[in-house]
């Protein structure tokens, strides 16, 4: 089995563009294998076939060559074994040493406190040697294809921890085609009916899809083949996850989603060919044959994405024909190897030392702003996820110069994007020649002229202004000797009025302050009660309740209490089942920013060692959970046949008539008889939009009302929102 696995390494290998190294290779593999003998994996596979299928990822889809597919045989081997970083060196030089040391300091997850401080010193790296992350990302990509083997709690913080930053990265990186089978496979774990019936769904149209790609490609050919170029035309037909997101971000049902199926046209130019011209020339063919939708063709060819990506867009309907759009993307062979293998075939096609890319710029800016300063887990991890938004705009200054910063960046963003002095006197600025605040969100084409006072200062209150994390990074710096004096005066004010209770000052009792002020750090804590920004007054009624609380408390995983007013929660499997009663308890949250109801399929997170919050399991703010508290993720799951009643929330938009209103409660009180709590309508000229809060038992009942509500006369859409 293992030496059937290397040699289709090597058969890979060697179909590769790469000088072959079969002798290097061979020696890194039975160093490797020698290593990791005896060892098996969670399904009872040799350990040694993971370290392959990592190397055969590298080379086969991301593009890499030996010095890669050394280090992904051996990067396990610093930390599994008695081995060191120095007997790789001996045996295997510097750059490959390197290399796996950089992969050695992220083993395991990435997001315990030592983790992350090891990751933050990878993230320093990537501009020295970029293959340490995409070896890391194929390591990740294996480990979610063999994920069978873990425990379903396991599979959950791994799903959300790639959710949360793999998937970003390697957008960020350029690497569409693993992105989206981590996209997939994270889908495929977390909510595997879902994925199941998507996928069923999708096989079954797929045949009707074959064929009209096949007709609607058929004239585009002949006109190419006119016209003399050299080309190929593939399809991609939707996969599970983004067919899920388009159902959940645009409310619709599967059967609406209509642009299941893409058209890619790839050219391979001449010699000395403009490439950007080809790729015009060609979108004149297709709109000449097919109708255009005007408010969907996107350029990407003189502008490209962050990460590389270039390509024409557009969205075309056959003459004739009604609702049947479909998305044709135009390329080159250039730019179609860089939107499947990202940075890995950029720098394949650079062609002087001094060329600076948005890739090059990217690295540059990483390690600028992470060295910055040090930050603990959850703060290191947030602001390297916001340094991984792709969406740009674009702002002139006064001089008309284009300046690039991310989507949603404000004056001040801008200020200390020009430079560390600008952004610390900065009181404004000209917009457009219009004065604007600090707070002034910025949009692509803003000529801006920051205004400047010496008499300002940084303030606290800047951090929430600013939004890019080049600006927080510098903020915080020239906040940090006032602020250490302020957290130095806020540590004694606690500990004196610990000293007025008579309290002993422990990691306990100021965790109890932290939870009764809503703090999850000391500092920050501290620095506001310097401040004067809150008061110790109730303190001590707060310290006596929580002792109160804990002595009651049920902690569902030890059992030491019986009870919680009389509340008896129901484990089995480790899973958490929820009832009426509990969640009427302390003890169980809903929570406001997914808001989940029966049918929902639901993760908890146990926060604060207070009570279990309950999440829906495709919720944005569970999924950092995962990643970043993993092992306060608690399985969980309704107790069915439960009469638990929940408040939803549908809204709807249509045309207003007279007697919409009633036909409307008509039908939640008399066909489907349901309790409203609250209905909120407003018509603007011949539309209108309402809110309608109401009582159901289940997600069923939501669906069978917006069904019926759709079905009424110029209603015109109902959606769930949260």
């Amino acid at each position: 089995m293992i030496d059937a696995a290397f040699e289709k390494l090597l058969s890979v290998y060697s179909a590769s563009n790469h000088k072959v190294k079969t002798e290097l290779v061979t020696r890194a593999f039975e160093f490797a294998r020698k290593a990791h003998e005896g060892v098996k994996r969670r399904s009872g596979e040799p350990y040694i076939l993971h370290p392959i299928a990592v190397a055969q990822i590298c080379v086969e889809e991301m593009g890499l060559g030996s010095t890669s597919i050394c280090s992904a045989l051996l990067h396990d081997v610093v930390e599994d074994t008695e081995f060191t970083t120095e007997d790789i060196k001996v045996l295997f030089g510097d750059v490959i040493a390197n290399i796996v040391e950089g992969l050695t300091k992220i083993s395991g997850g990435i997001f315990g406190n030592k983790q992350a401080e090891n990751f933050q010193k990878l993230i320093l790296t990537i501009p020295d040697d970029v293959r340490v992350i995409m070896i890391k990302m194929a390591d990740r990509l294996h480990n979610m294809r063999t994920l069978d083997a873990m425990s379903p709690i396991k599979r959950q913080t791994i799903t959300g921890e790639t959710l949360f930053i793999y998937v970003p990265l390697a957008q960020r990186l350029g690497f569409f085609k693993i992105k989206t089978e981590l996209e997939n496979l994270c889908l495929k774990y977390q909510q595997p009916a879902v994925y199941k019936e998507l996928k069923q769904k999708i096989a079954a149209k797929t045949p009707n899809l074959e064929k009209q790609f096949e007709d609607f490609i058929l004239p585009i050919e002949e006109k190419l083949k006119a016209r003399g170029f050299s080309y190929r035309i593939t399809k991609r037909i939707k996969t599970p996850f983004s067919v899920h997101q388009k159902m959940v971000t645009k409310h619709l049902s599967f059967d609406d989603v209509y642009d299941l199926l893409a058209v890619r046209i790839i050219i391979d130019p001449k010699p000395n060919e403009d490439e950007n011209s080809v790729c015009w020339s060609v979108l004149g063919i297709v709109t000449s044959l097919y109708h255009e939708h005007p408010g969907r063709t996107r350029n990407w060819l003189s502008k490209p994405k962050p990460n590389g990506y270039q390509s024409l867009h557009l969205t075309v309907m056959k003459k004739g024909e009604v609702g049947n759009w479909i998305e044709v993307q135009i390329r080159t062979e250039k730019m179609d190897d860089i939107a499947e293998r990202g940075v890995a075939a950029h720098w394949k096609y650079k062609t002087g030392v001094q060329e600076q890319s948005d890739f090059d710029e990217w690295f540059r800016s990483i390690k600028e702003l992470l060295a910055m300063e040090s930050v603990d887990t959850v703060a290191f991890v947030d602001r390297f996820k916001m340094n991984l938004e792709t969406d740009e705009i674009f702002i002139f200054t006064p001089k008309g110069d284009i300046k690039k910063l991310p989507v949603n960046a404000t004056v001040l963003d801008f200020a200390f994007y020009l430079h560390t002095e600008i952004g610390a006197h900065c009181i404004g600025a000209q917009v457009n020649h219009k004065l604007e605040p600090l707070t002034q969100q910025l949009h692509s084409g803003d000529q801006v002229e920051i205004l400047t006072s010496k008499t300002q200062m940084p303030q606290q209150e800047w951090l929430e202004i600013a939004k890019t994390q080049k600006a927080q990074s510098i903020i915080r710096s020239l906040l940090r000797s006032t602020m250490s004096d302020l957290q130095k005066q806020g540590e004694e004010m606690l500990a004196e009025k610990f000293r007025q209770l008579n309290i002993k000052m422990g990691d306990n009792t100021i965790q109890s302050v932290l939870n009764f002020f809503d703090y999850n750090k000391k500092r920050n804590f501290y620095i506001d009660l310097a401040s004067g920004k809150i008061a110790l007054d109730n303190i001590e009624k707060q310290l006596f309740r929580r002792r109160n609380l804990l002595s009651r408390l049920l902690n569902p995983f030890t059992g030491k209490e019986k009870d919680v007013e009389n509340q008896a929660f129901t484990i089995k499997d480790e899973v958490l089942y929820i009832t009426k009663k509990d969640i009427n308890s302390k003890f169980i949250r809903i929570a406001p920013c997914c808001n989940p109801i029966l049918g929902d399929e639901i993760i908890g997170y146990y926060k604060d060692n207070q009570h279990v919050e309950i999440h829906k399991v495709e919720c944005e703010v569970a999924q950092r959970l995962k990643a970043q508290f993993g092992s306060d993720i608690i399985l969980v799951e309704w107790q069915k046949n439960d009469a638990i009643l929940f408040t939803a929330t549908l809204s709807i938009e249509g045309i207003d008539r007279q007697v919409l209103l009633r036909d409307i409660i008509r039908i939640i009180s008399e066909d489907v008889k349901i309790n409203i709590k609250s209905i909120n309508f407003d018509v603007t000229d011949t539309t209108f939009q309402g809110l309608l809060t109401i009582y159901v038992h289940n997600n069923g009942e939501i669906e069978q009302i917006s069904k019926k509500l759709r079905g009424i006369n110029s209603v015109r859409e109902v959606k769930r929102i949260n």
